[in-house]
């Protein structure tokens, strides 16, 4: 079957399934760093966040950002940054500054 043949609601219940798998994986990826996933990929877990909060706005639900960073780090983002954040390298910081100038190119 193709995608484009999905009914709209089997469509948005496996890209549900996706993103909930997409979040269990960062969970379990806790070692890897949101600067990390800037440089490597442009977005990280806030980013997932704020899309998170946008994508409720589409339809007239407002969303805590808070809220929806619970959602997305799995615990609150202040004890997630306690217990599993760590300070950015030299290396990282570079790399963040080099990806976010080639972006406004």
């Amino acid at each position: 079957m193709k995608i484009e043949e999905l009914s709209p609601a089997d469509q948005q219940a496996l890209e549900a399934a996706v993103f909930r798998r997409l979040l269990a994986h960062l969970d379990s990826h806790k070692d890897v760093q949101n600067i990390d996933l800037m440089n490597l990929a442009g977005f990280c877990r806030n980013c997932l966040s704020k899309w998170y909060v946008a994508a409720a706005e589409e339809v007239n639900i407002v969303l805590d950002y808070e809220d929806a960073r619970t959602r997305v780090y799995g615990i609150p983002y202040s004890d997630w940054k306690v217990q599993y954040q760590k300070e950015a390298s030299n290396v990282q910081l570079d790399t963040f500054q080099k990806v976010m100038s080639d972006k406004k190119e």
